[in-house]
């Protein structure tokens, strides 16, 4: 007969080390540390990062950080060694540059899982080849499952409003992500068919990046994309539905979501800048997760 505690033990992830790779996603944008992980002796002041609790300049967290701790904590109740983990994501990066400069500096630390996840700022660029991204994207994956390590690879968001152009694009790389993924053996998130994410209010107020809550949604279609159960069973659930904005209110909003976002991003495009531009990886070097100013 099998004892209860076998019953109850919890699952214990395979992974013993985890390296994300991407842009703002992975960075985990708008999801920034709580401001008792920035005082003396913290992460942040660790990692040299300067910026004010809750500022996009701000260490961010993400939904990656959280996997990583997800996973760390099941392999500590297991009774197995911490997963080591580390996030090479930068902000505003387009995936060519991923692939070149991230993908290397990850598979020389030869981790057992490793995220590979970025192409939406190219989608939002006009004139972008989506069967080009793709085939870069297939050549990291073969790349990365040839040293033995796992592949987690993400679909695209079904955008709306302003947004909802990029539809067709992002549903093409979707769709060509999970063909990918069957030929190589990798593992898929399934950003696409999340109905939560159509709420604006799982969005910051960029609309491009998640919240806080939507990112821990996302930590739960990462668990299930890699064959665990997930922290919410109702991770996917709307959120309780609320009145309809009237025209006038939604209209403010759209005009001032235009001008503090939608304009700076044109004029990077035009001066040929990025968000990212002089940062470096939050967490360059795998490292036992989380670490001791997290988790203690």
């Amino acid at each position: 007969m099998t004892s209860t505690t076998s019953q109850t033990r919890p699952t214990a992830p395979k992974w013993r080390s985890y390296i994300a790779i991407g842009d703002s996603f992975s960075e985990g944008m708008c999801d920034a540390y709580p401001s008792e992980a920035r005082e003396p002796g913290s992460l942040a002041e660790h990692l040299g990062d300067d910026g004010e609790p809750g500022s996009d300049d701000g260490l961010q967290r993400g939904w990656a950080d959280r996997l990583a701790c997800s996973l760390s904590e099941h392999r500590r109740a297991a009774g197995l060694e911490p997963l080591a983990y580390a996030n090479l994501a930068i902000r505003g990066r387009t995936l060519v540059p991923i692939l070149e400069e991230q993908l290397p500096a990850a598979l020389e630390q030869r981790p057992d899982l490793i995220s590979i996840v970025g192409g939406g700022n190219d989608i939002l660029r006009p004139g972008s080849d989506v069967d080009a991204l793709c085939e870069k994207l297939e050549g990291a994956v073969a790349q990365a499952r040839a040293t033995g390590a796992d592949v987690l690879m993400s679909t695209g968001f079904k955008a709306g409003g302003g947004l909802a152009w990029t539809r067709g694009r992002t549903g093409a790389y979707s769709s060509n992500i999970y063909a990918i993924a069957r030929r190589h053996g990798a593992h898929v998130m399934d950003i696409w068919g999340m109905r939560s994410l159509f709420d604006l209010r799982l969005w910051a107020p960029d609309r491009l990046h998640l919240t806080e809550d939507g990112h821990r949604r996302v930590v739960s279609a990462a668990l299930i994309a890699l064959g665990l159960p997930p922290e919410d069973l109702d991770y996917d659930e709307p959120l309780p539905a609320q009145p309809a904005p009237a025209l006038v209110e939604k209209a403010k909003a759209d005009a001032e979501w235009a001008r503090n976002y939608v304009a700076p991003w044109l004029k990077r495009r035009v001066t040929g800048t990025s968000s990212g531009d002089g940062r470096e990886a939050k967490w360059p070097t795998l490292t036992p997760w989380p670490p001791p100013a997290e988790g203690e």
